[in-house]
């Protein structure tokens, strides 16, 4: 599915420096702080056998019985830790992304949709999943860990992948151009969310939709060129568009233009209704 033609955005300010990561925990700034740690425990824990244990957990989908606006309001009470560019309940960062995308493309309804419900995945922190294990980028486990990871110079040396062979191969346990769908991603909102919808058997969002939820956080890919030897002609094709997607999703933030959230609610849920009607197990 194509988009349609774009209308010039003007109201996103791609000037402003974002992911502006603090190499080593810097004590006096607490935001540098909590990223800094939030990273270097998703790099500690974040192996094969940790990914298995929360499909185990997950993937039974046996947490909670709502839909997908219930879920979005949920994250008006969680701050993502691993976010060094803002300090706001994340329910705000949904509509800012999913606005600035209507405000470009009109017509792409589906669109708004993933960029509103891009991060409804981080409910699992609601639910006693630790942040390091449900917020930040992702990367694959079961080969080597890209130098393109943030952080990756000082936060891996205590993952117990690394002392594996095979794993910390540069294919490790995959083949080349195996595609990204037949790779495992260390877990997070990204995965958690993706296998959610498809799981509800109601949702009608196009295959695109699909994709940019299950990789949008994917940056040492979509940012940074990485991990291109396990790319399939799919990945290569749907990379400029969850490259387009990345945008909205980075340069929307604004802690201080926050939007009126009861005054789109309404749009937003015919959205749901359109897309992804009833009630989701989570």
């Amino acid at each position: 599915m194509s988009l349609s033609n774009p209308i010039p955005l003007t109201d996103v300010d791609t000037e402003k420096k974002f992911r502006n990561f603090v190499e080593i925990t810097d004590k006096i700034d607490p935001i540098a702080a909590r990223v800094y740690n939030t990273y270097l425990s998703m790099h500690t824990h974040q192996c094969v056998d940790y990914v298995k244990q929360r499909y185990d957990v997950w993937l039974k989908f046996n947490h909670a019985q709502m839909s997908v606006y219930d879920a979005l309001e949920q994250l008006s009470t969680i701050v993502d830790e691993s976010d060094p560019d803002v300090d706001v309940p994340n329910v705000y960062h949904a509509f800012q992304t999913a606005e600035s995308i209507r405000k470009q493309y009109p017509n792409d309804d589906w669109f708004h949709l993933v960029g509103l419900i891009h991060d409804v995945g981080k409910i699992m922190a609601l639910y006693g999943e630790p942040q390091w294990s449900t917020v930040g980028d992702t990367f694959p486990v079961g080969c080597r860990f890209s130098d393109e990871i943030v952080y990756s110079s000082t936060t891996f040396k205590d993952n117990p992948d690394i002392k594996k062979p095979l794993y910390s191969s540069q294919y490790g346990i995959y083949t080349p151009n195996c595609g990204l769908e037949n790779v495992m991603m260390s877990w997070g909102h990204d995965e958690y969310l993706y296998r959610v919808l498809k799981n509800h058997q109601q949702c009608t969002l196009p295959d695109e939709a699909f994709y940019i939820i299950r990789y949008h956080s994917f940056y040492p890919w979509h940012t940074n060129g990485a991990y291109m030897y396990l790319c399939n002609e799919k990945d290569l094709q749907m990379l400029k568009l969850v490259q387009k997607f990345q945008k909205f999703d980075l340069y929307t933030k604004d802690d201080e233009a926050l939007p009126d959230l009861d005054e789109l609610k309404g749009y937003y849920q015919n959205l749901i209704k359109k897309y992804i009607p009833g009630v989701l197990s989570w």
